[in-house]
């Protein structure tokens, strides 16, 4: 890795270790929404490009970094800007923000590991050229994966930056609709993990499944 990489990732990584440090994670909590969501309503209400451009811009960065507070951003988007409003200004920052990841890891590691184990990979990576949008669609969707080690794990693979930007846009909606509408209506919630009901998770898990069908479909053909 070159001096030029070996900043940026330092930089990165002061970043991330200034958040855990100054114990920035307390604001963004269940108990710190619900204590301010009146202040942040009131702001919205007089300022409000400035609030969405805030709120987009603190979305972007969290998840630009793998930071923790998602749920909680998704919920405020919902508190703050309604169910419809709320999911779209999410969607936005929260694709954004993930890009940035993906291009990041791809440009500090992927050469590095390339140069390591890019034979082992390269049957993994022509296949993602082919058919990678339905793949990440299938774990966008079904919320068993985490959302920041897909990022990283995509950025280290030949995955078109267009198919992972499309796929994540698209797969990430339905999980993003249901935490920002539970945000209109903030009052109601005890707990981030009472959220999503089991019949809620069943029913991504049943669309990521639709998502794989082509692939399963073309394999068929080919066999």
């Amino acid at each position: 890795m070159n001096l030029k990489k070996l900043v940026i990732l330092g930089l990165l990584l002061l970043v991330v270790g200034l958040f855990f440090t100054l114990d920035l994670k307390q604001y963004l909590t269940l108990t710190a929404l619900k204590a301010n969501r009146q202040a942040l309503q009131a702001f919205y209400t007089s300022h409000t490009l400035a609030t969405v451009a805030g709120f987009m811009a603190l979305y972007i960065v969290q998840t630009a970094l793998s930071l923790p507070g998602a749920a909680i951003l998704s919920l405020a988007a919902g508190a703050i800007f309604g169910s419809i409003m709320g999911t779209v200004y999410a969607n936005i920052a929260a694709t954004i923000g993930a890009t940035l990841a993906f291009l990041m890891t791809r440009y500090l590691l992927r050469d590095a590991v390339l140069n390591r184990f890019g034979s082992r990979l390269e049957g993994m990576n022509r296949e993602l050229e082919q058919r990678g949008f339905n793949y990440l669609l299938f774990l966008r969707l079904v919320p068993v994966f985490p959302f920041f080690l897909i990022n990283l794990a995509a950025g280290l693979t030949r995955l078109p930056l267009r198919t992972f930007f499309l796929a994540t846009m698209i797969g990430i909606i339905p999980g993003g609709f249901v935490y920002v509408n539970a945000g209109a209506s903030l009052a109601s919630i005890d707990s981030i993990s009472g959220i999503a009901s089991p019949r809620v998770l069943g029913s991504f898990a049943l669309l990521g499944l639709f998502a794989l069908v082509p692939v399963v479909y073309s394999r068929f053909r080919k066999g």
